[in-house]
């Protein structure tokens, strides 16, 4: 359903630049040591996202830490008896550990490594659309701030977007979803339910072309596609398997195919 929106789509949200450390053996091994070292004296844990450096995955591990998606990394955080929590991602998943471990200390490598869904977002101007539809329930992708999380009615992962949607649309409810414009088409068109979608989106997911995917699978025929249901509708439909990075992850344990092209 379309409408008229206080944001439009934000195409001056970049992409950041990729920063990679090159380190030799040496330096990595100095780097861990120091590093460990200040966990246990702190008393902390790392927890770091599907989407950080392989260095940053293994130290976790290493550690006794969690590589997962955002809210398995805060559900995480809140059973490990660390009073520390260390959570290299974007800023809006140390909200979400932090609103779910609220004892707890929560650092950031960096504050300013954030989310273009976020940005897009702002938490004024959504909660003013939504009190200009109060007769609809607003739900919000977990790739939102704090402030917009407090300000909606239902808070959702990818992975489970499709049937909270699903449950509210049988109640009777019309909806407000944001700010995954792709997210919400593609669980507005799953569902059926009647959704006003707010115009954000992610600059890398938007940034997968149908085309080049198509030039994928023609040099690849015995590649399964994998896609996150954020990538543009184009992208979504030639996949073999559409879900979170989670879901994804299991596809690959579970198909029976030894190549993958994977979008996400």
């Amino acid at each position: 359903m379309s409408t008229d929106f206080p944001l439009p789509v934000k195409h001056l949200i970049q992409a950041p630049p990729m920063v990679e450390e090159v380190l030799d053996d040496r330096e990595r091994l100095a780097l861990k040591t120091r590093i460990k070292a200040l966990m246990k004296q702190q008393d902390a844990v790392l927890v770091a996202h599907y989407y950080t450096s392989s260095d940053l995955q293994d130290l976790a591990e290493e550690t006794g830490g969690c590589v997962s998606d955002s809210l398995e990394m805060a559900r995480f955080a809140h059973a490990h008896p660390a009073k520390t929590l260390i959570v290299a991602g974007v800023k809006f998943m140390g909200e979400t550990s932090k609103i779910l471990n609220p004892e707890k200390r929560v650092l950031m490598p960096d504050l300013r490594a954030d989310c273009s869904l976020d940005l897009a977002c702002p938490a004024d101007e959504f909660a003013a659309f939504c009190d200009t539809h109060p007769d609809r329930v607003s739900v919000v992708y977990a790739n939102t701030s704090a402030a917009v999380k407090a300000r909606a009615d239902w808070v959702v992962t990818s992975g489970i977007a499709a049937k909270i949607v699903k449950y509210l649309h049988r109640q009777g409810h019309k909806l407000i979803w944001a700010p995954d414009r792709h997210l919400g088409d593609y669980v507005q068109r799953v569902t059926g339910a009647d959704m006003l979608l707010w115009q954000g989106a992610c600059v890398v997911h938007e940034g997968f072309k149908a085309e080049a995917l198509i030039k994928l699978r023609t040099e690849h025929p015995e590649a399964a596609v994998l896609v996150h249901p954020e990538s543009p509708q184009a992208v979504i439909a030639q996949a073999d398997v559409v879900g979170s990075t989670t879901q994804l992850i299991e596809a690959v344990k579970n198909l029976p195919n030894r190549t993958f092209i994977v979008a996400t």
